[in-house]
C-alpha cells in the first residue's frame, strides 16, 4: 500500500487485522455503553498497537529534473521559397532559437520538411507526429511551425499535450494567378469536339482585371491565343488531331508582381479513339477459319463488322432464282465503289475471282489503299490458282506473288529476325505454350515482292508479309490454317494476338507503329522507349526539361528493335523529347505541383488544429512574437506573444525507504494509554 510518501507493510494478514479491529471496536462500544471512563485511553493504546502491526515506513525519492521540449517544425517546401518567405523563415528560426535558449531548462527539437516526392505537398503534420512519437509527452512544452500555412496533411495532425503555434510567413500584399482545368475526359472520339472547363483565378491582393490571355498548345505545337474572363469558369471546345495520347497544354502569361508562374499552366492527357472502326470481311467460301476471323473482329467492341460469305458461286447453274439465294443481296457496287472510303479495313478470307467483282472494283480497292485504306488477305489454295486475287488489279499492291505451289503438309510458323523487331510480331514467343507452337497443315508458297517478311513457314517461304502502299497498308497471310491455333491443335498458339495485331496495324493503331517514341512517368523521372526498325545506332535522345534545361542521353538496346533511356529529373511539368525525326511531349507529375496550387499564406488551414491546443498564429510581417510561460489549459497566445507550458518533468533516480517510528515507540504509547485508562478508572475515578 502507498499513501503519498507513506507506505505500509502489515505484519499480519489483512483478514486477521480486520477481524481484530472488529473485535476491539465491539469492546470499545461495550465500554462506552457501560460508561467506563477509561475507554478513550484504552482505545488509544489499541490504535498504537494497530499502527505497529501495519508497519508504516517513509519513502524518499531522488529526483532529477528533465528539460522541457519544444518541437520546432520548419517548412522548407517550394512555396516557402516564394517572395521573401525564405528570409522571413530564417529570421523566425533564429528568433525562436534565441528565445528558447534564454528559457531555463528547455530543449529545442528541430524538424525540417522538404518537398514530398510526388504530389504529397507540404506534409508538416506528418513530420510533427513523427517527432512527437519519439519524445516523452510529459516533457512537451509546446510546438512551433514556421510556414506559410499551406499544408496538405491536416488529417494526420497529432493530439498535442501542449500548445501548437504557427509563425506565418508571407506578406499581406501577396497575390497570384493560377490556371485550373476543372474537368477533362480521359478519352475522346477522334475528330469530334470535346468540352473542357477552365478557370483563371486571381488570389490574394490581385489587381482588378476583367480578362486574361489563354494559350492552348497541342503536343507542344504552336499555341492558339484566346481571351477569357478572370475568376469565372469558361468552357473551351477542342478537337483532337490524331489517335492515341494527345497532350494539351493550357497556359496564361505571367504577370508582374505575382508570386510565381509555376501555376500558370495546366497539362491534360486525353486518349483519342477512332469512333468504331469499320471492317469489311469477305469470305470466299465457308471454312473453319471463317469463324476465327469473325469471332476476333466481333469481340472487339471498337470494331463495326460487316461480313459477307459467298455460299454459291455464279458459275453454278441450278435454276434457283437470285432473289432466293440470300436474305440480303451482296451490294458490291455500294461497298466497293460508292462507300468504300467508309471502311478502315477490308479483309479477303480465302477469296478468289469468280466474276462477282468486276475489274473496276479491284481497281477501286487498290486506289482506296493508296489513299490511306487497308487490305488484309488471308490466302487459301485459291490464291495459288488462275483466279487468284494477285492476278487482278489488286496484285499491284499485294506484297507476295504466288508460285502456284501449295504445301499440304505440317509447317511450323516462325518469326523472322526482322519480325522480332516489328510491333506486329515482336515478343510473340512469350505467348507460346510450354510445348511450343502447334503446326499448321497448309501453306501457299509466295515470293515476297515488296514489304517486310515477318513470319516464315516451310523452309524460308514467307508466311506473313506486310507493306505500305501510298498512304495505306496491306498484309498477306499465306495460309488459311491460323484457326488451328484457335482450336488448340498441338497446343495451339497466339492466333488472337497475331491476327489482332495484323488487323490493327493495318488500321494504323498508334501503339503498333514501327517508328515510335514513347515516354512513361516514373518516380525518379521518365522512362523513354524508342521503337525502330533502323539498322545501326540511333540518334540520341534530346530532352528539354520544364525549366528549359537541355539534356542528351544515349538510347540503350533492350530488345530487337526496342531501345530505352531513363530521364532522371525532379522537375515536374512538360518535357520535350526528340530522337531523329521523332518528337513527343510528356508530362511528369502535374504541370503545377500541389505546392503551387494555393500560394497565398493563410492560417485558415491550420486554424482548427491550433484551436484544439489553445495555440494561435502570428504573422511574421507584423513582427516576431515573445515567449511566455503559462499553465496548461490556459490561453496560450495573444498580441505579440505565444505561450509555452512549464512541464516540471523529472526522472526518479533512486528510492529510500525508512521506518516511520521504531517499534518501541508504539509500545511506549500503547503502555501509556493502558496505564492512563487504568488510573482513570481506578484511582482518579474515586
Amino acid at each position: 500500500m502507498r499513501l503519498d510518501a507513506l507506505s505500509f507493510d502489515p505484519l499480519l494478514p489483512f483478514w486477521l487485522m480486520g477481524a481484530l479491529a472488529l473485535a476491539v471496536l465491539a469492546v470499545l462500544v461495550f465500554a462506552v455503553f457501560r460508561r467506563l471512563t477509561g475507554w478513550p485511553y484504552r482505545g488509544f493504546a489499541v490504535v498504537c498497537v494497530f499502527l505497529a502491526l501495519l508497519n508504516p515506513s517513509l519513502k524518499t525519492e531522488e529526483r532529477q529534473a528533465e528539460a522541457d521540449i519544444v518541437i520546432v517544425v520548419v517548412d522548407r517546401s517550394s512555396s516557402q521559397m516564394l517572395s521573401d518567405r525564405a528570409a522571413q523563415m530564417q529570421a523566425a528560426l533564429a528568433h525562436v532559437t534565441d528565445q528558447l535558449a534564454d528559457r531555463p531548462g528547455t530543449e529545442m527539437r528541430l524538424v525540417e520538411v522538404e518537398d514530398t516526392v510526388g504530389t504529397g505537398g507540404s506534409e508538416v503534420m506528418s513530420a510533427l507526429a513523427q517527432a512527437l512519437s519519439e519524445t516523452a509527452r510529459d516533457r512537451i512544452a509546446g510546438a512551433i511551425v514556421i510556414s506559410d500555412g499551406q499544408i496538405h496533411d491536416t488529417e494526420f495532425a497529432p493530439r498535442l499535450p501542449a500548445p501548437l503555434h504557427l509563425l506565418l510567413t508571407g506578406q499581406p500584399r501577396d497575390w497570384d494567378r493560377r490556371l485550373v482545368v476543372k474537368n477533362a475526359p480521359g478519352f475522346a472520339i477522334l475528330g469530334e469536339p470535346i468540352t473542357l472547363t477552365l478557370l483563371i483565378e486571381d488570389q490574394g491582393a490581385a489587381p482588378q482585371v476583367a480578362f486574361a490571355d489563354l494559350i492552348l498548345s497541342v503536343d507542344g505545337g504552336p499555341g492558339q491565343r484566346y481571351q477569357i474572363p478572370v475568376n469565372r469558369e469558361v468552357e473551351v471546345d477542342v478537337s483532337l488531331g490524331h489517335g492515341g495520347i494527345n497532350i494539351l497544354q493550357f497556359s496564361t502569361p505571367d504577370m508582374s508582381g505575382e508570386l510565381t508562374d509555376r501555376n500558370n499552366a495546366a497539362v491534360v492527357q486525353i486518349n483519342a479513339l477512332r469512333d468504331r472502326l469499320r471492317v469489311l470481311l469477305v469470305s470466299g467460301v465457308p471454312h473453319p477459319g471463317e469463324r476465327t476471323w469473325r469471332n476476333l473482329l466481333k469481340s472487339d467492341s471498337n470494331v463495326d463488322l460487316v461480313h459477307f460469305t459467298i455460299l454459291r458461286p455464279p458459275e453454278k447453274r441450278d435454276g434457283v432464282p437470285v432473289t432466293e439465294l440470300s436474305l440480303i443481296a451482296f451490294p458490291t457496287r455500294e461497298l466497293f465503289l460508292e462507300k468504300i472510303g467508309e471502311f478502315d479495313l477490308i479483309v479477303f478470307d480465302r477469296y478468289k475471282r469468280r466474276g462477282l467483282l468486276p475489274t473496276e472494283y479491284f481497281e477501286s480497292i487498290a486506289n482506296y489503299v493508296r489513299q490511306g485504306g487497308a487490305v488484309l488477305v488471308a490466302a487459301g489454295p485459291d490464291y495459288a490458282g488462275a483466279n487468284s486475287l494477285y492476278r487482278s488489279p489488286l496484285g499491284a499492291i499485294l506484297p507476295g506473288r504466288p508460285t502456284s505451289r501449295v504445301f499440304e503438309e505440317p509447317i511450323m510458323p516462325k518469326v523472322t529476325e526482322f519480325g522480332l523487331k516489328h510491333p506486329v510480331s515482336e515478343s510473340l514467343e512469350r505467348f507460346a505454350p510450354d510445348t511450343g507452337w502447334g503446326r499448321w497443315l497448309r501453306q501457299i508458297e509466295v515470293e515476297a515482292t515488296s514489304g517486310q517478311v515477318l513470319m516464315t513457314g516451310r523452309g524460308e517461304s514467307p508466311l506473313l508479309v506486310v507493306d505500305r502502299v501510298g498512304k495505306g497498308r496491306v498484309a498477306l497471310l499465306a495460309s488459311d490454317h491460323a484457326w488451328l491455333w484457335d482450336r488448340g491443335y498441338e497446343g495451339g498458339g497466339p492466333q488472337a494476338e497475331l491476327l489482332r495485331r495484323v488487323a490493327h496495324w493495318s488500321m494504323k493503331e498508334p501503339d503498333l507503329e514501327e517508328e515510335a517514341l514513347l515516354a512513361e512517368p516514373m518516380e525518379s523521372g521518365l522512362l523513354v522507349t524508342r521503337r525502330s526498325l533502323t539498322e545501326g545506332p540511333l540518334a540520341p535522345l534530346e530532352i528539354t526539361t520544364p525549366n528549359g534545361k537541355q539534356l542528351t542521353i544515349a538510347l540503350q538496346p533492350v530488345a530487337p528493335g526496342r531501345y530505352e533511356a531513363e530521364v532522371v529529373s525532379e522537375d515536374l511539368g512538360l518535357y520535350r523529347l526528340g530522337s531523329g525525326d521523332l518528337e513527343i511531349v510528356a508530362v511528369q507529375g502535374p504541370a503545377a505541383p500541389r505546392e503551387f496550387v494555393q500560394t497565398i499564406a493563410t492560417d485558415r488551414v491550420m486554424a482548427p488544429i491550433l484551436a484544439k491546443t489553445n495555440g494561435g498564429a502570428s504573422a511574421l510581417s507584423e513582427g516576431l512574437p515573445k515567449f511566455r510561460n503559462i499553465r496548461n489549459g490556459r490561453p496560450a497566445h495573444g498580441r505579440g506573444w505565444i505561450g509555452l507550458v512549464s512541464r516540471e518533468a523529472y526522472v526518479v533516480r533512486g528510492v529510500k525507504i525508512g521506518q516511520f517510528l521504531p517499534a518501541w515507540v508504539y509500545l511506549i504509547f500503547a503502555a501509556l494509554g493502558l496505564l492512563t485508562g487504568w488510573l482513570r478508572e481506578g484511582r482518579w475515578g474515586k
